[in-house]
């Protein structure tokens, strides 16, 4: 029997939707291929999914939480997973041996912890000398001052030179990813009769269900067929199995989204607000209508003369 975690606005459930959705399990996925195989500490891993989602390809991962409550509903909710345990404790005080992972995943942890030097000490310190940080942290410049926004729950962002310099002075080389949601166009290498093999394409396209996020899904099927022919086999290698990725600067097609998804939103709250005002009133009607039948039921004969 698992422990519910109530949400408090910012630590990710499964049963979500909308933008956190996608960006949380879209890192996961992401770091599948580099985990496999691997002992891997996940930092920060709440709810539990990602450790359990990486435990199917790794050879071990460990889950670590500062909130006990987490820890309890992971333990719990993941309890068949034989290569996967959860640990309450610190980011800043890992619990464990010096150089005994070969990756450290932390998403989303940073931004919420002052002991931010601290923290990636620690990193280096539990990884192997041969061993992967994989970490994301918003990016302050876009996140919060391009939109006018604050997260209460972040305490310190950085901009991208603050965690070039935090993570540099501990790691010699770095490669760098962007991730952010928008509708786009994509073309892609399709992969039918006739065409190039999976395994060449450079870049990958991540499909899943609502309702089973875990298991890739089939690709979607084209609308559109855009095909390149030629007879010249050396021309055509320089076409190359490439992932081409569209979208519009001013994202005006996603923001439309975000007015309509919070709209919609809003208004299903105030229906529920409303459907539930209406039954009590509902109930108090009844309430009345029961006193007045009992009242007059109850009165005095009319002795008038």
């Amino acid at each position: 029997m698992t422990t519910e975690l109530s949400f408090t606005g910012e630590r990710f459930h499964p049963n979500l939707a909308g933008e956190m959705w996608a960006e949380h399990w879209h890192r996961y996925h992401f770091v599948l291929p580099l985990v496999a195989g691997r002992t891997v500490l996940d930092v920060a891993s709440g709810e539990g999914y990602g450790s359990a989602l990486m435990a199917g390809v790794a050879g071990a991962v460990s889950g670590l939480d500062v909130s006990a409550a987490a820890v309890a509903h992971a333990s719990a909710a993941y309890a068949a997973q034989q290569n996967l345990r959860f640990t309450e404790g610190s980011c800043a005080q890992l619990p464990f041996g010096d150089a005994v992972f070969d990756v450290v995943v932390s998403f989303e942890t940073l931004e919420h912890i002052h002991e931010q030097d601290e923290f990636v000490d620690e990193i280096k310190r539990v990884l192997k000398p041969s061993g992967l940080l994989i970490m994301s942290s918003p990016n302050r410049a876009e996140y919060s001052d391009a939109r006018g926004y604050s997260n209460e729950f972040h305490v310190k962002e950085l901009y991208r030179a603050q965690l070039l310099a935090l993570l540099g002075a501990r790691f010699q080389h770095m490669r760098w990813f962007s991730q952010r949601n928008a509708f786009v166009s994509m073309i892609v290498p399709d992969t039918g009769e006739g065409s190039v093999a999976a395994d060449t394409i450079c870049g990958e396209t991540l499909t899943v269900t609502k309702a089973n996020p875990e298991t890739l899904s089939a690709a979607l099927p084209a609308l559109y067929f855009v095909v390149v022919a030629g007879n010249n086999s050396a021309v055509m290698e320089r076409v190359g199995a490439r992932v081409s990725v569209f979208g519009d600067s001013e994202e005006w097609a996603y923001n439309d989204y975000r007015q309509i998804y919070k709209a919609s939103v809003a208004g299903w709250s105030r229906e529920q607000a409303l459907n539930a005002r209406c039954a009590e009133l509902e109930q108090q009607l009844a309430a009345l209508r029961s006193q007045t039948a009992a009242s007059v039921e109850n009165a005095p004969p009319n002795l008038e003369k």
